[in-house]
């Protein structure tokens, strides 16, 4: 099977491109801007696989998708191409409503215009896979509610918002042009590669580093962790045998408040890497002024997919954590590499 992946130079769809190339025979084009958060050094270990192809597009270039998808001829498209940190959108919304709407906007456009080409047969199997996110639903009021496929949205956020958009972009081409998609609303991700502005990386590199662990607001705020080889599982699991038209939730199972997730790094750090002031990482954890519209809690109802597609996630939060953590320690030089300069684990998002 040949599948186009967008974005696959990111956290995510470098977590998918290693699984597909490692685990199954497909051909597999990775088609990625290389915008500051994507990194070919996440593929360097399959980067020379026969199976591998990459290409440096920008989704909003129709011109150059089209050239590459009537080259590659995809029998599925898993896209994954975002602007996705919430405190960068407060600072510049316009990418992400550039890169996340009309991006999303300008695939769908080519694929669609492909896909009407393809012989009957060929179209019948085709599948566009649309990644998104639970943020698009908003907060959890309640300390048992859990988001289902079916939860209204309510993005709270620019980044949110325009992932909202992109979801009901990629439904209404299915209802209106028949396009056959897939859609799948995930928690939040962590493991190896992940960009260092994001929480538990960032607090693994400022740890080590003797610098000041920032928690918003109280450290109350709970997420459901998903390890991001289990979402590769995942997300393979529905482009392979999920049903058209339909939307899947991939939730970890793990819900923390963020100061847990704090506490638990800082507890393996002493454990693995101990400060040279023998003091534990838990002292330079600091509570900074919360984000604008910060949501409390999210949390995903994941048995659709458990009882549908027979997926759940191998990893519990107490394992994965710790193989985050060991990751991060023994992969220092690509920390390094990945921060050109344009991010420095400085605190973005203090708008508004």
């Amino acid at each position: 099977m040949r599948i186009l992946v967008t974005g696959g130079a990111g956290f995510i769809g470098s977590a998918l491109i290693r699984f597909l190339i490692s685990n199954t025979a497909n051909q597999v084009c990775n088609v990625d801007k290389l915008t500051y958060a994507g990194n070919l050094e996440s593929l360097t270990e399959i980067e020379n696989s026969p199976a591998y192809q990459f290409r440096q597009i920008d989704i909003c270039d129709g011109a150059a998708l089209e050239q590459v998808v009537q080259e590659f001829q995809p029998e599925v498209v898993m896209h994954l191409a975002a602007e996705s940190h919430v405190d960068r959108s407060i600072d510049g919304p316009a990418a992400f409503i550039q890169t996340n709407i009309v991006g999303t906007y300008t695939l769908l456009e080519v694929v669609r215009k492909y896909w009407m080409g393809l012989a009957a047969e060929q179209k019948d199997s085709f599948r566009f896979h649309h990644i998104s996110t639970d943020e698009v639903y908003g907060d959890l009021e309640g300390t048992t509610d859990l988001f289902t496929e079916t939860t209204s949205y309510a993005p709270s956020s620019p980044y949110s918002a325009s992932k909202a958009s992109s979801d009901h972009l990629v439904r209404a081409w299915h209802r209106t042009y028949g396009l056959p998609v897939l859609v799948t609303n995930c928690s939040n991700n962590y493991g190896p590669y992940h960009f260092p502005e994001k929480l538990i990386p960032l607090v693994i590199l400022n740890a080590l580093e003797g610098k000041p662990l920032p928690v918003y607001g109280n450290g109350q705020q709970i997420r459901d962790w998903l390890f991001v080889e289990d979402h590769a599982r995942a997300l393979y699991k529905v482009v392979t045998e999920g049903v058209v038209g339909e939307t899947y939730n991939i939730g970890g199972h793990n819900e923390k408040q963020n100061i847990e997730v704090v506490r638990t790094i800082c507890g393996i750090l002493d454990e693995l890497s101990p400060s040279k002031s023998g003091q534990p990482y838990a002292d330079q954890i600091t509570f900074v002024k919360d984000r604008p519209g910060h949501d409390l809690r999210y949390a995903i109802d994941a048995s659709k997919i458990a009882t549908e597609l027979g997926w759940k996630p191998q990893e519990t939060f107490e394992s994965g954590i710790r193989k985050t953590v060991e990751w991060y320690l023994s992969h220092m030089s690509w920390c390094q590499h990945v921060q050109d300069g344009s991010y420095q684990r400085e605190r973005l998002g203090t708008e508004g």
